[in-house]
């Protein structure tokens, strides 16, 4: 596999890559592109030759836990794809792989995937806690919102910076899709202050929060 993607290497994007992502090793960043990543996990994937990769932890490259990633993304059994998730996130060390790995078939399967959500959250592993927050984003925003689960992720406490992006991101997310409900976790300050300040700069960032309500969710800030 080293050999497949070192053919597919962008030297420069290698280099990018090393700067945005600085929890892993440089040396293992090959550079390979993240829409050629995609497209070699679906052709693979119709093959045995998905399987037998995703069956080889751990990898050596981070461009190998991308692959594996998106290879996960895809599956089409649920059963199969949650074990494969399970047994792969303790080897995800990066903010790029736990965000990208997001398997379509998880929107069909959502009463058994909040179980697992419910646990990856109390795990002790950053980026285990980071992808089940992440999941609570994608798939429980919308129809399926309820106020057990941003009081869920209010209710995670870390000195990690990664966990706590993607508290604020999740916030960010949730005043955009369902603000009148969420808007009391901010004006209560539910959250440590770093992370309610910067879900605040997020969502004053987003076009999906009006004019007015950037506004008011200004004054809301914490001062230091």
């Amino acid at each position: 596999m080293e050999k497949i993607l070192r053919k597919m290497a962008d030297p420069k994007y290698q280099e990018m890559q090393k700067k945005i992502i600085p929890t892993v090793d440089p040396e293992s960043i090959i550079g390979v592109r993240t829409p050629e990543l995609r497209a070699l996990a679906k052709e693979m994937s119709k093959s045995s030759e998905a399987s037998a990769f995703v069956a080889e932890l751990p990898h050596k490259y981070f461009d190998e836990n991308q692959l594996h990633a998106f290879i996960l993304s895809g599956m089409k059994d649920y059963e199969t794809c949650i074990a494969e998730v399970e047994r792969f996130l303790p080897y995800v060390d990066n903010w790029a792989t736990c965000d990208q790995m997001s398997p379509k078939i998880f929107r069909k399967h959502k009463a058994d995937l909040l179980k697992h959500i419910q646990v990856w959250l109390k795990s002790d592993q950053t980026y285990t806690i980071r992808f089940g927050v992440g999941m609570l984003m994608e798939h429980f925003l919308d129809e399926d919102f309820d106020l057990k689960y941003p009081k869920m992720v209010a209710k995670l406490c870390s000195e990690e910076y990664y966990v706590n992006m993607m508290i604020a991101w999740y916030f960010a997310t949730a005043l955009a899709k369902q603000y009148e409900a969420v808007l009391p976790f901010i004006e209560e300050r539910k959250l440590a202050t770093w992370t309610h300040n910067k879900a605040i700069q997020k969502a004053v960032e987003s076009y999906r929060i009006t004019p007015e309500q950037k506004e008011y969710l200004k004054t809301l800030k914490v001062k230091k």
